[in-house]
Formats: structure tokens, C-alpha cells, sequence
């Protein structure tokens, strides 16, 4: 029986224009929702939806640097999009955003983006709330992000570089300067140097 309904729907689906067949497997995905273990949890339902139906918020304090913007960039064009933009359901049709402005902006300014997600942005959905919660919400997701710990980006750098990546495509892929490869590599070197010598078996 599976089997049977899923051929059913790739017939369905295949039968329609693409913002017809986008609008159907929105449908599809919110009634599996509804049913799912899983529906207390937003990323078990990504839609995607117009972007002229995503308003960015003007509380979020976060600020990407150039060179952040453009790591993001690249991270979008290699890797696609994969975490959904955020965002609370503000009426019927429209949603405001509460984490991945600049994904969204790049989606729409980037000429490549632009062609591949055609106008639709993908969103997992918080359920609609006041302006404060969304204010909290937002810094939350902005704070609990992290930072990387240099030890282990040194290390990261050495591997790739023992896999035979160049400074220079070690820089592009990860966003760093030329001088920054170079003193990750360097304090490999010195964590190397100071770090404890092994115990030798007894």
C-alpha cells in the first residue's frame, strides 16, 4: 500500500506547473506534520514559501562582516541552503523573520540564488507570537550560535592542508585571509611544540 500511494503522488505531482506542485507538497508536508512524533518540533515541517512573503524584522542587532557575508555566500552557492530561515506566521500569507536575514538577502541578490530557488525561500515556522517573544526568540538564536575555538581550527587547517589543499583554496573554502591560514598553521606548530610529550607504556 506504501508503495501504491507513493507512485499515486510522484504521478499527482509530476502532473502540475512548478508553483502548483510547490503548493501541493506544502500541503503534503503539513498534513504528514500533523500526524508526526515529531510536530512539537518546527524543523519537522519546512515549507517553501514566496519571498515576497517573508518581512525582515528591525530589532535584530546581529551584523555580519564582509568577510562573514562572504563566506555565507560561498557556503549558499557550494553547499545550497541547508537550514530553513526561521520565522513566526504574522497573518494568513506573511511571515516576519526571526533567524537568517542574511541568507535571505543574499538569496535574493545573488544572481545564481535567484535562478535556483526562483522566488521561494524555504521556512520552518514558529507559532505566531508577540514583538517581544520574537525579540528574544531572534537574540537567542544569534547568541547560542558559538565561537570556534582557534585550537581546533589550527588543527582543521593542518589536515586540510595534509590533504593537499593550498593556502589559498584553504582561505577561499573557509573564509579566512591569507595571514590567517598562516597562524592557524603557526599555532599548530606551537601547540605541537608545548603540548605534553606521551607517557611511554609500562
Amino acid at each position: 500500500m506504501q508503495q501504491r500511494l507513493i507512485s499515486e503522488i510522484k504521478d499527482y505531482l509530476t502532473s502540475l506547473a512548478d508553483d502548483e506542485r510547490i503548493s501541493a507538497l506544502n500541503a503534503f508536508r503539513q498534513a504528514m506534520h500533523e500526524l508526526s512524533p515529531f510536530k512539537e518540533q518546527p524543523v519537522d515541517c519546512v515549507l517553501w514559501v514566496r519571498d515576497e512573503q517573508i518581512e525582515t524584522n528591525n530589532y535584530n542587532p546581529n551584523h555580519l562582516a564582509l568577510a562573514e557575508t562572504r563566506l555565507l555566500q560561498r557556503s549558499l552557492e557550494s553547499d545550497g541552503l541547508t537550514q530553513p530561515l526561521v520565522v513566526s506566521k504574522n497573518d494568513k500569507q506573511h511571515y516576519d523573520i526571526i533567524d537568517g536575514a542574511h541568507r535571505r538577502q543574499l538569496c535574493r541578490s545573488r544572481l545564481g540564488l535567484q535562478k535556483t530557488l526562483n522566488g521561494y525561500l524555504p521556512v520552518a515556522c514558529l507559532p505566531t507570537s508577540s514583538r517581544p517573544s520574537r525579540m528574544a526568540t531572534s537574540m537567542r538564536h544569534n547568541r547560542a550560535r558559538g565561537r570556534n575555538n582557534p585550537g581546533a581550527t589550527s588543527e582543521l587547517v593542518r589536515e586540510l592542508s595534509g590533504h593537499g589543499w593550498t593556502d589559498a583554496k584553504i582561505a577561499v573554502e573557509l573564509g579566512m585571509s591569507a595571514d590567517e591560514v598562516q597562524k592557524m598553521k603557526q599555532l599548530n606548530g606551537l601547540l605541537e611544540l608545548f603540548s605534553e610529550p606521551p607517557v611511554p607504556a609500562k
